[in-house]
């Protein structure tokens, strides 16, 4: 697959006098937004913002303590995110799991509690463990094993075996949300990321199904619900449009989510049932958003693909993404938005001019970020510009 940079040889140039670099209200007042061609944009409701971009706190706070917590979900609440973001994947008895990985190895100790359990391939599956088993693991922020010791994968956030931080279910966060909103008065959203179906179908998990019939079992139904439902593999977020949700009477937004196909991440069987990697690039060609829009709602993109990476401080080179997107009616949520070394682009000063950039020259509706509190302090200063 070609680098972002390489897909889109018309890509738009936004061109930035050095003389105006940080001014950003005279670069907000020059912005206009784009209205959606369907009218519906995802809503803000944190009416302190002033515009209905969003702000989706990838894995709860994450960049304060460690992801898919029900305490980095809180923190998030209460820091103002829009939406809160669970990745789910499936157990061993069948129960839903808030987990970012199909693996448990990178964010657990189960190498130390189960440490006979790796598949062939060295790696320990939630698949593979029950939701007893499961609840008898310690969390903690992601990690790699170098020589033998962890070494966080982020050493300037929450230190690595402080605390006690365990798994949960998605009703259990589902039901943690909906109490905050009752007692706070607020509606903040779920936004749901259905891991791997392709991988679950495989291990005879309906996974898809199941995140669904649960949805639907807290009154997530409607596309007013103020829940979203996104997936990177098309197959099965096709599956879900077109089989799953006309038969459980929901029709909630649907969101195709890009990745890259050497990232291998996901699968389909070739005509010998062999599993090869998903080629994406219909979804850079001409006519991408529109066959997306045919069983989407919107799409979340990685970053290069909404701004190259190429692009200097004075040159920002906006690819057509957006712009297409948004003929077809489909939001843009870009992912991911950190605030770590080495994860703001170089075209950027910091992250607010990173964020700058996006709302501003790309026109995104939102992004998805493990700093929300930053996030929402950079709209409540300058979204009623936008």
């Amino acid at each position: 697959m070609p680098h972002p940079s390489q897909r889109h040889p018309t890509s738009a140039r936004i061109r930035r006098p050095l003389a105006m670099m940080g001014v950003v209200g005279s670069l907000l007042a020059t912005s206009t937004s784009v209205a959606l061609a369907d009218d519906r944009p995802l809503r803000s409701i944190d009416p302190g913002h002033g515009t209905d971009k969003v702000v989706v706190a990838h894995r709860g706070a994450s960049g304060y303590l460690p992801e898919h917590t029900l305490a980095a979900k809180a923190m998030a609440y209460a820091q103002g995110a829009d939406f809160l973001e669970q990745d789910v994947v499936m157990s061993k008895d069948d129960q839903l799991v808030v987990l970012h990985d199909r693996f448990l190895d990178r964010v657990t100790n189960v190498a130390e509690v189960f440490p006979e359990r790796a598949r062939d391939d060295g790696r320990y599956y939630a698949i593979d463990f029950t939701l007893d088993e499961l609840r008898k693991l310690a969390f903690s922020e992601g990690f790699t094993v170098k020589d033998g010791e962890q070494v966080a994968d982020y050493p300037e956030r929450f230190p690595l075996g402080k605390s006690h931080f365990g798994l949960h279910t998605l009703s259990e966060e589902i039901e943690m949300i909906q109490g905050l909103n009752h007692s706070t008065g607020r509606d903040v959203g779920l936004y749901v990321e259905i891991k791997a179906p392709w991988f679950h179908q495989s291990e005879g998990k309906q996974v898809s199904r199941a995140v669904l019939e649960t949805l639907k079992h807290y009154g997530y139904v409607a596309q007013d619900d103020n829940a979203v439902v996104q997936v990177f593999d098309p197959n099965g977020l096709k599956r879900i449009h077109d089989t799953l949700q006309p038969e459980l009477e929901m029709d909630l937004r649907l969101v195709q989510l890009i990745g890259e196909t050497s990232w291998d991440m996901t699968f389909q069987p070739d005509a010998e049932g062999k599993l090869e990697p998903y080629d994406y690039d219909w979804m850079y060609q001409e006519g991408g958003m529109q066959r997306i829009a045919t069983y989407a709602d919107g799409i979340g993109p990685w970053k290069p693909m909404v701004i190259e990476d190429s692009s200097t401080r004075d040159d920002i080179k906006v690819t057509p993404m957006v712009e297409e997107a948004h003929a077809q009616g489909l939001i843009v949520m870009p992912y991911t938005f950190r605030l770590d070394e080495g994860r703001i682009p170089d075209w950027a000063s910091d992250y607010d001019d990173m964020l700058r950039a996006f709302f501003v020259d790309a026109r995104v509706d939102g992004v998805f970020t493990d700093y929300p509190d930053r996030a929402v302090q950079w709209l409540k200063q300058h979204g009623d510009a936008l």
